[in-house]
């Protein structure tokens, strides 16, 4: 066996790095760290009490989940999109999200069904924006949870946090009927997910994701970057 003084370093560091990328996704996921924000490692590290060792791994996992991109010799920030490319990236996400949620679907519980009614009962009584942010990924993620291939879940997770600023700044903007609209998408989902329904649950989230995509891209003050 191993003395403990003698483990391989790169554990901790290792260790260190999801730490610390933890931080800075819900920094990032809650609004704190805006796009085009600058991510410097000695400014991060001092931060957070670290080196820049687990800060640079740490950029790059988060890198590699669509919430940060990198510039040779000049670092790493949080992504700008323009409206182009968030009109692309939901138009992938009307394509992707029903094969993924066709996927999950024989393999939910029931355990999956009564977070989902309690997911949606709370988003029903919350006013809230980052809240419902994080009940609406919540509920979402909860319906492609049976879903057995990890890279489409990658790929999905990664195009929510991509967009993920944009759904906030929408929502601010969001008039009080849409809250309404979106409560009975969800109820439609809700119920072809208890059906273990594949046709009208790509159906109904299909509509849901458009739907949205063509409201917040008909906003393109949002996409307006601040130099």
């Amino acid at each position: 066996m191993t003395p403990s003084h003698a483990r391989d370093p790169r554990g901790s560091d290792s260790v260190r790095s999801q730490h610390i990328a933890g931080i800075l996704r819900d920094e990032i996921l809650a609004g704190d760290l805006t796009p085009g924000t600058w991510l410097r490692q000695d400014e991060l590290a001092a931060r957070l009490g670290t080196s820049r060792i687990p800060v640079r791994e740490a950029l790059r996992i988060l890198e590699s989940d669509g919430l940060t991109e990198s510039f040779p010799n000049r670092g790493s920030r949080v992504p700008v999109l323009s409206l182009e490319d968030v009109n692309t990236y939901y138009r992938m996400r009307e394509r992707l999200e029903p094969l993924t949620l066709t996927e999950s679907l024989p393999h939910l519980t029931d355990r999956h069904l009564a977070h989902l009614e309690h997911i949606q009962d709370e988003i029903e009584n919350q006013n809230d924006v980052n809240r419902f942010l994080l009940l609406d990924r919540d509920f979402h993620m909860t319906t492609y949870a049976g879903c057995s291939s990890d890279h489409l879940l990658a790929i999905t997770e990664r195009l929510w946090n991509s967009t993920q600023h944009y759904r906030r700044a929408y929502m601010v903007l969001a008039d009080p009927d849409r809250a309404t609209i979106v409560n009975a998408e969800h109820r439609l989902i809700l119920d072809a997910v208890r059906r273990r329904d594949p046709e009208d649950g790509e159906r109904y989230l299909t509509g849901h994701i458009r739907r949205t995509r063509v409201e917040l891209t008909a906003h393109p003050e949002l996409f307006v970057e601040n130099r």
